[in-house]
């Protein structure tokens, strides 16, 4: 198996967009076409979903997405629970709405670490800030796991053709 020591691993180049999706808010970051920095882009309210699909695809237009990474709230031991089986939903929906894949990778403990790294930020700011900040977290253990595996992180959940697509 190759490894990052004998140069064997490859990673794939491509801007991604990191995705926290939350019931009321959704953090989203983006990193470089290199894959070598994961910045925050913006909140985008989650209320509407179509209204937010349509927000993200215009970001992952505007940087030119290869794919999606977001995070799957896994339960503490790692199983599947209710909120890890509406994000797979929303996941494989907007794999289909933006046409493009969607990686699921582990987000245990992201927003709880973004929002203790924002301590001197109060109220509504630093709400908005946090899911930013957790997004970007996402994206950067997805970008670091590729980079020292060589290996795509998560689940893929690749777009599916709707009726009538050539």
């Amino acid at each position: 198996m190759p490894s990052p020591a004998d140069g064997g691993c490859t990673f794939r180049r491509g801007a991604r967009l990191g995705v926290d999706w939350g019931a009321a808010r959704i953090g989203v970051a983006a990193c470089d076409p290199g894959g070598l920095l994961a910045y925050p882009v913006e909140t985008v309210p989650a209320q509407d979903e179509a209204a937010a699909m349509r927000r993200l695809a215009v970001l992952a237009d505007e940087i030119g997405a290869i794919e999606v990474v977001m995070g799957l709230p896994l339960a503490l031991n790692g199983h599947l629970e209710v909120a890890a089986q509406l994000i797979m939903a929303v996941a494989q929906r907007l794999a289909t709405s933006l046409e493009l894949p969607v990686r699921l990778v582990d987000e245990r403990l992201t927003t709880a670490i973004a929002t203790r790294h924002l301590t001197n930020i109060g109220g509504r700011k630093r709400r908005t800030i946090v899911d930013q900040a957790a997004a970007t977290g996402i994206l950067e253990g997805a970008l670091l796991y590729e980079r020292n595996t060589g290996t795509p992180p998560g689940y893929l959940i690749d777009h599916l053709p709707m009726e009538g697509d050539a």
